[in-house]
């Protein structure tokens, strides 16, 4: 069982990045996925959940209007566009499966958003 995140990285303010999470060893298609963001000194912060059909999202009201979250459960996928990123947007980015009482973590990737 394995998430994986990957597609962090260091960008401008005002730039771009998308994050990928690969998923293996489970019924991804199952899960609600979500991304989970923890800036240095700070609490964990649910930035997006997607459901398992990928028709119901959630954004966190920073977010909203500049990052959407997308799954593709044929290639076992979670992804996160991030647009007009801030410099508050960076820190460390989690992949998170949610299904029933079963909570899978991804390793992280760290998003750094400086000039």
């Amino acid at each position: 069982v394995q998430l994986v995140e990957s597609g962090g990285g260091t960008v401008q303010p005002g730039g771009s990045l998308r994050l990928s999470c690969s998923a293996s060893g489970f019924t991804f298609s199952n899960y609600d996925m979500s991304w989970v963001r923890r800036a240095p000194g700070k609490g964990p912060e649910w930035v997006s959940v997607i459901n398992t059909g990928g028709h119901k999202e959630y954004y966190t009201d920073s977010v909203k209007g500049r990052f959407t979250i997308s799954r593709d459960n044929a290639q076992n996928t979670l992804y996160l566009q991030m647009n007009s990123l801030k410099p508050e947007d960076a820190g460390v980015y989690y992949c998170n499966g949610r299904f029933y009482n079963r909570d899978l973590w991804g390793p992280g990737t760290q998003v750094t958003v400086s000039s």
